[in-house]
């Protein structure tokens, strides 16, 4: 554990190092943004919209009570969606989707010996292929996490207003009672975290598989397994530092 532990770290070095050509590179992470993130849109906004009215259901259930206002499920829901669902949930779904998606791309790429083709012409192999990845991940996963906040937002007025008993006028009051902005920053700074995790993790499993296809498998599976272990244990850290 302990030497795949340095071994990931020793990566993200030759990843890090100075891009040959920034046109080029540019160009990369332009591509990875569509291939990556674009193509999560309409599953982040699926998911997001129908547990959007699932906790809006349950907020009104568990707040069902004489002398707790209606208001109170726009505001408890605001805070669930922008604090925990949307940063985290979504982060999960995106390390099955994104983390997979990289590790089978470069364990193919490395048993098929492309890799070693492209350190044979002299460039860092790491840099070229893993850090396009990384910043895609780092720019647009922030959007993705924004978008899922306002349609699960969405999701919860629909059901409010239709089956929660609720008028459009108490729920938009309770999401717009006491608003906070470090709630939001506290979620963005979250993803950001979250996607560096998926896009390091899954990169590194795939980029050192040895083996056939059967390997491949394996290491997305391992990319998406270690990915969202290590958004949970971030999380209760980050939730300790950020907000206690």
């Amino acid at each position: 554990m302990f030497k795949r532990f340095g071994k990931y770290w020793l990566l993200l070095g030759e990843v890090f190092s100075r891009p040959t050509k920034r046109n080029l590179f540019w160009r990369q992470v332009s591509d990875e943004i569509y291939n990556l993130c674009i193509s999560s849109v309409l599953i982040v906004s699926i998911i997001s919209l129908f547990v959007g009215a699932a906790v809006t259901i349950q907020m009104r259930l568990n707040i069902d009570s004489a002398w707790m206002p209606l208001y109170a499920i726009g505001y408890a829901t605001r805070k669930a969606i922008i604090l925990e669902f949307s940063p985290t949930i979504i982060s999960l779904i995106l390390a099955g989707k994104m983390g997979s998606q990289i590790a089978s791309q470069l364990g193919t790429m490395r048993i098929t010996e492309q890799i070693d083709a492209i350190e044979v012409m002299g460039i860092n192999s790491a840099n070229y292929l893993i850090l396009p990845k990384i910043i895609a991940s780092l720019l647009f996963n922030p959007i993705l996490i924004m978008l899922s906040i306002v349609v699960a937002l969405i999701g919860s007025w629909t059901i409010g207003v239709s089956v929660g008993g609720m008028t459009t006028y108490e729920f938009l009051y309770g999401m717009q009672f006491e608003p906070e902005n470090s709630d939001l920053t506290y979620a963005l700074i979250k993803t950001v975290f979250f996607a560096f995790l998926i896009s390091s993790i899954s990169a590194f499993q795939g980029y050192y598989v040895q083996g056939g296809a059967l390997e491949v498998g394996k290491a997305s599976t391992k990319a998406v397994v270690h990915s969202s272990i290590a958004i949970i244990l971030s999380n209760l850290v980050l939730t300790q530092l950020l907000i206690s």
